[in-house]
């Protein structure tokens, strides 16, 4: 069994008067997933006569994918727009059209191939599937849902409870696990909200893990609707096994509205990255200095007079162990011994002794050529063996293979250039066009 494409251009009227029967369906709404073909007879509708006899003619339109179903098993499937003509005799055809190849390795694991020797099936239906965007599906958290908050620059490694919602939308990328497994043999039409309550659940569930990959990233949770391709990503990952693998449909987009958390979380978050701040002595020493100065205008408005207010700030501060300046003074250190150490750094690689090469004259070197026969310092590329591989070592890091022995290596003695397999080299130097020969070994 099978279809077979009819012209283009042909006009659904003429179709219908040519063929036996002709199944169509309109332009499916948003809210209609799957919705049973309108059998079209002469100018009388029949829409609950599942025959489709030898010659009948099926189109499909954008945005919909046609499936013919007998007894309840999948015999043919299309998802590319035109008019078919159903044809009882033949082998069983699939058009998946942008579907991929997924819903031909479906067909093939799905479908009930059955030939019958006369011109009319017993229970035969068509059924269309909306293959388009299903959008403006809501979500929220009804309870605050755990996000890891990572900030590798204080070791912030912490567990907040942030509240989110939002609209995604989703799309029936597989219609024959979304037949054989959700909606089966409708009678007339399968609505989203038949399943939109399961969909928000296992939604809600996957947000927790999902947010532990985006949190793993160092996305803030503040940060999270800049980033909805990567939660659509992490989704999709999470919920592959339930909804590709096992519904045939995929999340398109994904989209959140600013997210919130508990004051008591933020402001423990604050705090602590102020907190982190103080270990630099220089930012320490500007915060004391600073509530040194708001401690000397309380003291100077302390009603018991303002010397008494002075004794009680010096005795405090002589309580407290270290001052502002001392802090400055680690400041000024802790930079002074990085400069150092970088200076230190510099000098020793200005002052390392160069590397020696040994020359194949025999002469040792330390400059790019030997000053003897002025031959270029040869590559460290190594020698490449057979495998492919280039090694330094007596043997091949990839296979094992020993250094060959006595095998001659190839440079140019004009311009130095070496190619990639020094055993092999070409004809003729790509940079200079000097000929390879016995006085290009090294």
């Amino acid at each position: 069994m099978g279809l077979i494409k009819a012209a283009v251009n042909a006009v659904k009227g003429t179709l219908a008067d040519q063929w036996k029967e002709y199944f169509y369906c309109e332009a499916l709404p948003a809210d209609v997933l799957v919705r049973k073909g309108q059998k079209k007879t002469g100018n009388s509708e029949k829409a609950g006569d599942n025959v489709i006899t030898q010659g009948s003619g099926i189109a499909v339109a954008d945005g919909q994918c046609m499936i013919i179903v007998e007894q309840g098993k999948i015999l043919d499937v299309c998802a590319e727009p035109g008019e078919y003509t159903f044809n009882i005799s033949g082998e069983p055809t699939i058009f998946s059209g942008e579907l991929g190849e997924s819903v031909k390795e479906t067909f093939s694991s799905l479908v009930s191939r059955i030939a019958h020797g006369g011109n009319v099936s017993t229970d035969t239906r068509v059924y269309y599937f909306n293959t388009k965007e299903i959008m403006g599906n809501k979500y929220g958290t009804p309870t605050p849902v755990p996000f890891r908050v990572v900030d590798k620059n204080i070791g912030l490694d912490i567990d907040v409870s942030i509240r989110c919602n939002g609209e995604y939308s989703y799309k029936i990328t597989d219609p024959l696990l979304f037949y054989t497994n959700v909606c089966g043999n409708v009678s007339y039409e399968y609505r989203r909200s038949e399943i939109d309550s399961m969909l928000k659940a296992e939604l809600i569930t996957a947000l927790q893990p999902a947010f532990g990959k985006i949190s793993e990233m160092g996305i803030r949770y503040s940060s999270l609707p800049a980033h909805t391709m990567e939660i659509a990503d992490a989704l999709n990952e999470i919920l592959s096994k339930k909804w590709s693998e096992l519904r045939g449909i995929k999340i398109s987009s994904f989209g959140i509205n600013p997210v919130s958390i508990s004051p008591e979380d933020e402001q423990m978050i604050k705090d602590l990255q102020r907190t982190a701040v103080m270990r630099d002595p220089g930012m320490a020493a500007a915060s004391l200095v600073g509530a040194q100065g708001e401690a000397m205008k309380a003291a100077a408005s302390n009603s018991a007079g303002a010397m008494t207010g002075f004794v009680g700030m010096g005795m405090a501060q002589q309580a407290g162990g270290l001052n502002a300046q001392a802090l400055f003074g680690m400041a000024a250190q802790n930079s002074q011994n990085a400069q150092n150490a970088q200076n230190d750094q510099s000098a020793a690689s200005q002052n390392a002794a160069p590397e020696q090469w040994k020359c194949s004259c025999g002469t040792l070197n330390t400059t790019k050529f030997c000053s003897e026969c002025g031959k270029p310092r040869p590559s460290a590329n190594g020698w490449t063996c057979s495998c492919g591989a280039v090694n330094k070592g007596k043997f091949c890091s990839e296979c094992g293979k020993p250094k060959p022995a006595g095998a001659p290596l190839y440079r140019c003695d004009k311009c130095g250039w070496e190619p990639e397999d020094p055993q092999h080299p070409p004809k003729f130097c790509p940079e200079c066009g000097d000929v390879f020969d016995d006085n290009d070994k090294v």
